[in-house]
């Protein structure tokens, strides 16, 4: 993230920008009320460069990796393994030009959606077995109707998949019925063992405001009435 701040002149620049703007080209002194601009600033460097690591939640565990390609948190597992948490899960790896499914795609189609290929089977397959290996009791596992989603949920083979149109999209962001539906569902979880949510980039966007990566799981302690707290996020690759 390009740290920001405030020139002499009033305009928002690059503190590289900043400190070469300030800077006199014929010595290396500034001159003194443009060194008292740097002193002032110099808090304010501190304070973005905090914002840029908090603005998204589990950034540390999505580079930390670990044997195989993975990506791991330990509180994350320990979590999931205590039950009472949620796992938010991006489907397996689907590639497809842009974004979203090709024009005049049909739900009821699999043919005519965006479809897992087979790096994605294999990180679904791979997911289901880490939880198993783990011993983490889903007890519950929900997914959007989309066949990437379907199909992830029951490759990961790890209970009965059930459909649920919660876990889509809102067509439109001011009137967000499905985001509100998701919401109850995430707060009022409280076990026995883990809740499974197998869903799309977008609908992780309007609930955490960050979007995971296809095949990742993104941890979340739920909350009576207030938006669920970040535990950390996961990518279990295949071998």
């Amino acid at each position: 993230m390009t740290q920001q701040g405030i020139d002499a002149n009033g305009d928002i620049v690059g503190f590289h920008d900043l400190f070469a703007k300030t800077a006199s080209p014929k010595s290396v002194r500034p001159a003194p009320g443009r060194l008292l601009w740097m002193i002032l600033l110099a808090p304010v460097a501190a304070c973005v460069l905090g914002m840029s690591l908090s603005i998204a939640p589990g950034l540390a565990y999505a580079q930390n990796f670990g044997p195989g390609g993975r990506t791991f948190s330990e509180e994350a597992w320990a979590a999931l393994v205590k039950g009472g948490h949620v796992a938010l899960i991006r489907h397996g790896n689907a590639p497809q030009p842009g974004w979203g499914d090709p024009p005049g795609f049909k739900i009821d189609d699999c043919k005519t959606q965006r479809n897992l290929d087979e790096q994605g089977r294999r990180e679904a397959r791979a997911l289901g077995e880490a939880l198993r290996n783990r011993s983490v009791r889903v007890y519950r596992i929900l997914s959007s109707p989309w066949c990437r989603c379907l199909e992830t949920a029951r490759l990961m083979a790890v209970g009965r998949v059930e459909e649920s149109w919660a876990l889509v999209p809102d067509k439109d962001r001011r009137f967000p019925v499905r985001l509100l539906e998701l919401k109850e569902i995430v707060s009022a979880w409280r076990g026995p063992g883990t809740l499974v949510l197998v869903i799309h980039a977008r609908t992780v966007s309007a609930l955490l405001d960050f979007e995971p990566g296809q095949g990742e799981v993104v941890v979340l302690r739920p909350r009576i009435g207030a938006d669920p707290d970040v535990v950390g996020r996961l990518f279990v690759g295949p071998e």
